[in-house]
């Protein structure tokens, strides 16, 4: 998977670069693509074309943190290590797209999302624009019914959208969430009560989970 969207960043078509990261056949890359790609090969490939994304950094004492949206709502809210990690994680997540350093058109949303981690405002509801699968939306949408303080293991989320059987394709859906906080991912452990991976360090997720306490 990392070999294709490298070709696609690279302007190869998507039968090109299928071929060439060494999927056997476009069938291969499609069942792995709602898993792990967060939309189409195609709607990857064209990479926010035709979007105009606003964006900012802040400092928060989990890392710095990146809140993106769309004239929609929010693409992207990421942790990272610095601005440059973050900004290149953005563009090469919409390669496509005209991203703008706008602190004043995040201020809302920044100042909401700076509320939610100091323990403020445990409901957090943004508006979303995100670009994923309908298994992808449904397992998201249902995060987002987890409450503050509360945790679900994978296999619980994957019983409540009605297909208990698809426990990995939900901690992969998971990995893939785009809006940290917004769709509180954190709050899916594993069935023995360990924390399972976290896309942005388990650390974090400790400490999200922590802070998150009754």
């Amino acid at each position: 998977m990392k070999k294709f969207k490298q070709r696609v960043r690279q302007g190869d078509g998507v039968t090109t670069a299928l071929y060439e990261a060494g999927y056997g056949s476009s069938s291969r890359l499609y069942e792995q693509a709602s898993s792990q790609l967060g939309m189409t090969p195609a709607a990857y490939r064209r990479g926010g074309q035709g979007k105009t994304i606003a964006y900012a950094i802040v400092a928060t004492p989990l890392g710095k943190l990146l809140a993106a949206a769309t004239s929609q709502g929010m693409c992207a809210v990421s942790f990272g290590d610095d601005d440059e990690q973050l900004k290149g994680f953005l563009k090469a997540e919409y390669p496509a797209a005209t991203l703008v350093q706008d602190e004043q058109a995040l201020s809302g949303p920044l100042a909401a999302l700076l509320q939610h981690l100091a323990g403020r405002l445990p409901n957090l509801a943004l508006p979303l624009d995100v670009q994923a699968t309908a298994f992808q939306l449904k397992v998201w949408q249902e995060l987002r019914q987890i409450p503050y303080g509360e945790t679900r293991t994978y296999a619980q989320v994957a019983s409540a959208i009605g297909q208990p059987t698809a426990v990995r394709a939900v901690a992969n859906a998971c990995g893939a969430n785009p809006t940290v906080l917004v769709t509180p991912c954190h709050r899916v452990v594993h069935s023995d009560g360990s924390l399972g991976g976290y896309r942005w360090g388990v650390k974090r997720k400790q400490a999200l989970l922590e802070k998150e306490k009754p």
